[in-house]
C-alpha cells in the first residue's frame, strides 16, 4: 500500500513573519493528520532565507502534541552538522515521547552556505554523512561498548541509555538528489531512500538505475533494501480543473523557481534547457510540461502517478508532496483534501471494495429490483387482507404502482 505525505522544507518568501510562518506549517500538518496522510518530513536549513526551520526535532516535537497519528520525520537532518551521538539520542527520545511516531531522515546537507558557515568543506559532506550515520545505526542497534576513531567523529565506549521506542529501531531514510551517493549510502546501511529531486530535469528517467545502485551496494555490504521504503518527492497542486490548478500556482511557482533556486542558489542546471536561457523563461509551466510537477485535477494526478510507478521499473513505497505556498492558503488546503479524497484511495486500496460493491450491485440491478418489488407487493397484499379481516377499508395507497424511482 502506497504511503502519502509531505516534504516540508519549508519554503516561505523572504521578509515574512517567521512566527506566523511556523504556525501555518504546524496547522498544515494538523490538517494532513485529519485527512489521513501518513508522513510529514521536516527540513533543516540555516541560511538562504526561504527554508527557515533550523531544528526539525523541535518542530516535530511541537507537531506531535497537535496531531494524533501522522508519522513525523526529519527531511532531512544534515548529519555533518551534528555529532552522531546527539542525533541518535535526540531521535530516540523523540520516538519514546511520541510512542513510535518518528522517522530519521538523513542527508549530507543541501545548502553550501550552511556548510560554509560551519567551516565544513563541501567535498567532505557525503563522507561525513556516511560515517556519522553508521555511528547512529550502531547506537540504535548495539547495547554499548561502541568506540569509533573516525575521520570526522569519535566516540569512546559509548551507548544510548534510552533506545528508540520502535523496534529494532525507528525507520531511517537517506536523501538522494543528483549524485549517486544517497543511493550508495542507503544500500550500504540498509536504509530507506528519499528521492528529493525526482521532479528535476532528468530525475525521473534515472530512477531505475539509481535504485539498482542501492540494491547492488546493499548486496555488497550484506544488507537489503526494499522499494516499500522508497519515497519520491513531487510538487503537487490539484483543483477542479487543470486550468484552475495551473492558474492557482503560476505566480507563486515562478517566484519559487526564479527568486529562490536561480537568484539565491544559482541552481540553473535543474531548469535551464538551453545555454544562456533568461531566468524569466524558466517557469512553472515549463516544469509542468515536462512532468516535473503534478498540477491538475485528481484524475490528472492518478494518471501521472501511474506513469511514475511505471517509470521506476518496479514501483516505490510513497509519494511526498513538496510542500509549497504557491497558491492561497484555502486553495492549498483544498488541494491536499482533493488528493486525500480522490487520489490516495486509488493507490491504498480503500476504494477497491467500494467500487466492487457498486459494480456487483449494478450487474444484478434487474434481478435485485424484481425481488424488492415482490416484497413490496406482498406487503400491500398482507395489509389489504388484514384490513378486510377486521372489516375496514384499505387505504388507496395500497394500490399505488411500484416503480424504480425512489420518493
Amino acid at each position: 500500500m502506497m504511503k502519502f505525505g509531505i516534504f516540508m522544507a519549508p519554503f516561505h518568501r523572504v521578509g515574512e513573519n517567521p512566527s506566523l510562518a511556523y504556525e501555518r506549517d504546524l496547522q498544515l500538518i494538523e490538517w494532513l493528520d485529519e485527512l489521513g496522510y501518513d508522513e510529514a518530513f521536516i527540513g533543516e536549513h540555516h541560511s538562504a532565507g526561504w527554508e527557515i526551520i533550523p531544528s526539525p526535532e523541535i518542530f516535530m516535537a511541537v507537531a506531535a502534541t497537535r496531531t494524533k497519528r501522522i508519522m513525523l520525520g526529519s527531511g532531512v537532518t544534515s548529519v555533518p552538522y551534528h555529532h552522531p551521538f546527539h542525533i541518535a539520542s535526540r531521535f530516540a527520545m523523540l520516538d519514546q515521547i511520541t510512542r513510535g511516531r518518528i522517522i530519521l531522515g538523513c542527508g549530507p546537507g543541501a545548502l553550501s552556505s550552511d556548510a560554509y558557515m560551519l567551516g565544513i568543506e563541501t567535498t567532505t559532506q557525503r563522507d561525513r554523512m556516511v560515517e556519522g550515520l553508521e555511528a547512529v545505526m550502531r547506537l540504535f542497534n548495539e547495547p554499548g561498548n561502541i568506540t569509533i576513531d573516525g575521520s570526522y567523529f569519535k566516540m569512546r565506549d559509548a551507548h544510548l541509555q534510552v533506545k528508540p521506542f520502535q523496534q529494532p529501531h525507528l525507520p531511517v531514510f537517506v536523501a538522494n538528489t543528483i549524485s549517486p551517493s544517497g543511493m550508495v549510502a542507503a544500500g550500504r546501511l540498509g536504509c530507506g531512500v528519499l528521492s528529493v529531486a525526482a521532479f528535476s530535469k532528468g530525475g525521473l528517467e534515472g530512477l531505475p538505475k539509481r535504485w539498482q545502485m542501492a540494491e547492488e551496494t546493499a548486496a555488497e555490504y550484506g544488507k537489503t533494501v526494499d522499494r516499500k521504503n522508497w519515497r519520491l518527492v513531487f510538487p503537487v497542486h490539484l483543483a477542479e480543473s487543470t486550468k484552475e490548478a495551473a492558474d492557482d500556482v503560476r505566480e507563486g511557482g515562478n517566484a519559487w523557481i526564479q527568486k529562490y533556486f536561480i537568484d539565491t542558489l544559482a541552481a540553473r542546471i535543474q531548469f535551464e534547457e538551453y545555454p544562456g536561457q533568461p531566468a524569466e523563461e524558466m517557469t512553472l509551466d515549463r516544469m509542468i510540461g515536462r512532468g516535473g510537477a503534478i498540477v491538475g485535477t485528481p484524475d490528472d494526478a492518478i494518471k501521472r502517478i501511474k506513469e511514475v510507478i511505471e517509470a521506476t521499473g518496479g514501483g516505490f513505497g510513497g509519494l511526498l508532496v513538496l510542500a509549497h505556498e504557491w497558491a492561497s492558503r484555502e486553495k492549498t488546503n483544498k488541494s491536499y483534501e482533493l488528493l486525500a479524497r480522490h487520489v490516495m484511495p486509488q493507490f491504498q486500496g480503500s476504494a477497491i471494495p467500494i467500487e466492487y460493491s457498486q459494480q456487483w450491485t449494478a450487474e444484478r440491478r434487474d434481478q435485485l429490483f424484481a425481488t424488492s418489488v415482490q416484497a413490496v407487493l406482498k406487503a400491500m397484499h398482507d395489509y389489504k387482507e388484514h384490513r378486510q379481516a377486521i372489516g375496514q377499508k384499505p387505504s388507496d395507497l395500497a394500490d399505488q404502482p411500484v416503480t424504480r424511482v425512489r420518493p
